[in-house]
C-alpha cells in the first residue's frame, strides 16, 4: 500500500458523511463525537438496549469501546453487534484495558467469539492479551508485550478474521496477509487522555466509507498522526495541544494525506 490511495479514501468519507454509531466510554465520549465530526463523518452515541438495533440499522459502522464497562452497556453491545452482523455493518472493537482485569478480558473475548468484528484496535498490551501471547496492562495503559509485535498482530488477525491495529511509536495494521506500518504521529499524543479512543472513532469513520479495512485503518491512523505532528508546533502545553489536534483533524485535506503520510509495507 502507498500513500497515493489515501486521498480517495478521505474524499469518499467526506462525500458520504456516514453515520458512525458508538457504544463507548463516558470518559472520552465527547472527544470521540467531535473527532468523528471533524474528519467528515456523523457521530451518534446511543447505548440504550431499546434502540441500539434501530440505530445501527442507520449506521455505516459500529464502534464498541469497553473503557467504562457496565452490564447494561455490554448487553447493548451484543444487541447492536448482532444487528450489525446481520446487515453487514463493520464493527470496530477497542478492547480498552483488556488484560488489566478478568472482567474486561472476558468481555472482549466474548465479543470476539460471538460477533464478527471487522477491526480490532488496541495498544500492545491489549492486543497481546487477546492474541494469547501475553501482554501487560496497567489500568488502561500498555506496559509491554511478549513476542514480536508484528507477529502478535498477525496471529490475532488469523485467529479472529479481523484486521488488527496496534498503536505505538509506529502503528501496525494487518489482516494477517498484508501488513503496513504507519509512522506518523507525535509523542504529545500520549500525554493527553483519549487519543486511543479518538483513533478508534477515526478508524470507524473510514471503515464506514469503503470496504478494505487495512487501507481504511492505515488512512485513519495516518490522518490522526499527521494532525498530531502539525498540532505539536502550535501548542504550549497538553491542554492546548488537544484543541490544536482537533483543529488539525478538521483542517486535513486529501492532498495532505497523500503528501505527508508515512507508510511502510512489510
Amino acid at each position: 500500500m502507498d500513500a497515493s490511495k489515501l486521498p480517495d479514501l478521505l474524499r469518499r468519507l467526506k462525500e458520504k458523511r456516514p453515520l458512525v454509531h458508538h457504544i463507548t466510554n463516558y470518559v472520552t465520549v465527547n472527544d470521540c463525537a467531535n473527532i468523528t465530526l471533524f474528519i467528515g463523518a456523523a457521530p451518534v452515541m446511543a447505548e440504550a438496549k431499546e434502540e441500539v438495533a434501530d440505530m445501527v440499522s442507520l449506521a455505516g459502522a459500529l464502534v464498541l469501546n469497553i473503557g467504562t464497562l457496565r452490564r447494561e452497556q455490554v448487553d447493548s453491545m451484543f444487541i447492536a453487534g448482532q444487528k450489525a452482523n446481520e446487515l453487514g455493518v463493520p464493527i470496530v472493537l477497542d478492547p480498552v484495558g483488556a488484560g488489566a482485569t478478568r472482567y474486561r478480558t472476558e468481555v472482549a473475548a466474548r465479543l470476539l467469539q460471538q460477533l464478527q468484528v471487522s477491526i480490532i484496535k488496541g495498544n500492545a498490551g491489549e492486543i497481546g492479551t487477546l492474541a494469547g501471547t501475553g501482554g501487560v496492562v496497567r489500568g488502561v495503559d500498555s506496559e509491554g508485550i511478549s513476542g514480536d509485535p508484528v507477529q502478535v498482530c498477525r496471529s490475532l488477525a488469523d485467529m479472529s478474521g479481523a484486521a488488527v491495529v496496534m498503536s505505538g511509536a509506529a502503528d501496525i495494521v494487518t489482516d494477517g496477509r498484508r501488513t503496513v506500518l504507519v509512522e506518523n504521529g507525535h509523542e504529545m499524543m500520549g500525554r493527553i487522555s483519549g487519543t486511543g479512543c479518538m483513533a478508534s472513532s477515526l478508524v470507524g469513520s473510514f471503515a464506514a466509507a469503503s470496504d478494505d479495512q487495512v487501507e481504511n485503518s492505515a488512512a485513519a491512523l495516518a490522518a490522526f498522526g499527521i494532525a498530531g505532528e502539525r498540532a505539536a508546533g502550535k501548542a504550549s502545553g497538553p491542554y492546548a495541544y488537544k484543541a490544536a489536534l482537533m483543529d488539525e483533524v478538521a483542517a486535513l485535506t486529501p492532498e495532505d494525506l497523500c503528501k505527508l503520510a508515512r507508510l511502510r509495507a512489510l
